[in-house]
């Protein structure tokens, strides 16, 4: 029998696919050194639903919801969305540029659209994720090490201080360091009263 590839044109063949129109190409020659995780739930702190799908692909009903006027028009877009369960949905081929992080650097490079894949965790800034999506995570995070140069993994807290604040508190950065059980990605160093 023969086996499937991991990786086809930058899709991850672990992760179901469901293409978003809001991507672009990466600047010539750039390399795709990081990773940022991120957390969304939509409406905020409930699960489950299609609202973040439907965010990503232009088709969010603007009036759904009272939370979604804020948001009307917004055109964004993650590589991959990790819910609560673990399954893992792709949006953007990690050959091209997602548009998750926004105004952004890490460690004096800014842009961070340009060189890195963003990850969306189904939860709250803040909160807590599942045991699910720790070692789904892992194993995405392991796929992107074999086939993409990526040196390390952050929070969009990391590379957008003071404008945003997730994954947050509740992101279990030594758990995750667990899980992977390798030296690549670098992780963010854990604050003495955290973990």
């Amino acid at each position: 029998m023969k086996r499937r590839a991991a990786w086809a044109d930058g899709w991850w063949a672990g992760a179901r696919a469901c293409a978003s129109p809001n991507f672009g190409p990466r600047p010539a020659g750039v390399e795709v050194t990081l990773a940022v995780l991120h957390s969304i739930s939509l409406p905020p702190g409930r699960f489950g639903g299609d609202a973040v799908e439907r965010l990503f692909t232009n088709r969010l009903d603007w009036d759904a919801h009272p939370y979604y006027q804020a948001m009307r028009g917004l055109q964004v877009s993650a590589h991959f969305f990790v819910r609560r369960d673990g399954r893992t949905t792709q949006f953007v081929s990690c050959d091209q540029r997602a548009w998750h992080a926004g105004v952004s650097a890490w460690r004096g490079r800014e842009s961070c659209n340009d060189w890195s894949i963003g990850i969306e965790l189904e939860g709250l800034e803040g909160g807590r994720f599942t045991p699910a999506q720790y070692r789904e995570l892992g194993r995405l995070l392991r796929a992107l090490v074999r086939h993409y140069p990526i040196r390390e993994a952050v929070g969009h807290e990391h590379v957008a201080p003071g404008r945003k604040i997730d994954p947050g508190p509740g992101f279990d950065w030594a758990g995750l360091r667990r899980v992977l059980r390798q030296r690549r990605p670098r992780l963010p160093a854990i604050a003495p009263d955290a973990a």
